[in-house]
């Protein structure tokens, strides 16, 4: 029997715990190509609502500075494209692009029916229980593991989106693939619905070989954005992304349309060619919700802190709170209404 490396065990058991793909790099800087970026991107005010962009850059581009003494980081990777026999069935303005809808059967509702049930769309990644929680527990699981293996007390940090970290210029150099024109990890078999956590450690391990595939000349992302927000030059304008729009929205300004989105938006995604052959998910513990692919535009305004926080109490969508959703709510809904 030809025993494995630790790095070897160490895939095997995440892909046991149910992640799709599992890569390794060291905690050093990440390259200059992708910090000279960054800091273009928020020179130029690329950032848009997120003010958080600003700080703690020394940690977002060193993963040692936040786990002292981390010589290595395993990323992972959590496909979440629903299945063919799940479509996201919701409403979408006529300028939904007709390359998206082939690609994943969505079936779109006339005008007319909006007018009667108006309802907001949803990203699929929020169709899902709330993968924070979801990928910290597995990455628990696989810390435990690491230390019973490595039979040394080991030292480490769970990131999951929300610690400052350059997780898919890490990705990348982990192996798992590339950054897209639509500035998401696109994987070569899975495609880009990915979602993605880290697990820094003290323990020095074989990293893997950077991945080097690129989008070539498909722009397919770039047309397909309803905003715009996809820059010709490489560039996310987030101040025009309607993913982040929804995501962090301003109580002080007037919401902008999202083109009847009401959290998210999945288009540069669905224009992928990577996606069209990417798989469907193959974790069932991930817990998938197709009710809230497309959610009742005045049932949302007519609930109650109370219900919303039992109704969403295991959804990304909590996290941005009842009047947050409710201003994009109306926006929808004006959306739907101007175009009956």
């Amino acid at each position: 029997m030809i025993s494995m490396t630790l790095e070897q065990e160490i895939k095997e058991k995440g892909r046991e715990l149910g992640f799709d793909a599992v890569g390794i790099t060291d905690a050093s800087p990440i390259g200059r190509e992708h910090v000279e970026h960054l800091q273009e991107w928020l020179r130029r005010g690329y950032a848009g609502r997120m003010d958080y962009m600003h700080r703690n850059l020394d940690k977002r581009i060193d993963p040692s500075q936040l786990r002292k003494g981390a010589k290595s980081v395993i990323v992972v990777a959590l496909n979440y494209k629903p299945s063919a026999a799940a479509p996201a069935v919701g409403w979408a303005p006529p300028t939904a692009s007709i390359a998206s809808d082939k690609l994943v059967g969505i079936a779109h509702p006339t005008i007319a029916q909006s007018a009667i049930e108006p309802r907001g769309k949803v990203a699929a990644y929020a169709q899902y229980e709330d993968y924070h929680t979801f990928i910290k527990l597995l990455l628990r699981e696989l810390a435990s593991f690491l230390s019973v293996r490595a039979g040394r007390a080991d030292r480490y940090k769970i990131c999951v989106d929300s610690a400052p970290l350059a997780e898919k210029a890490l990705a990348v150099r982990a192996g798992l693939g590339f950054i897209g024109r639509n500035h998401l990890l696109i994987h070569p078999q899975l495609g880009p619905p990915l979602l993605l956590g880290e697990l820094l450690t003290t323990l020095p391990l074989q990293p893997d070989e950077p991945h080097e595939g690129t989008c070539q000349n498909c722009d397919r992302c770039i047309q397909a954005c309803p905003a715009g927000a996809l820059q010709p030059d490489g560039f996310l304008d987030a101040s025009k992304c309607i993913s982040c729009l929804t995501q962090y929205p301003s109580p002080s300004e007037p919401a902008p349309n999202t083109h009847g989105r009401l959290f998210g938006c999945d288009e540069c995604l669905l224009a992928c060619p990577f996606h069209q052959q990417a798989p469907a998910r193959t974790n069932r513990q991930f817990k998938f919700h197709p009710d809230r692919a497309a959610l009742d535009l005045r049932e949302l305004l007519a609930l109650d802190r109370r219900t919303f926080d039992a109704r969403f109490a295991d959804s990304p969508i909590k996290r941005l709170g009842l009047d947050a959703l409710q201003q994009t709510a109306r926006a929808c809904l004006q959306t739907a209404e101007d175009r009956t």
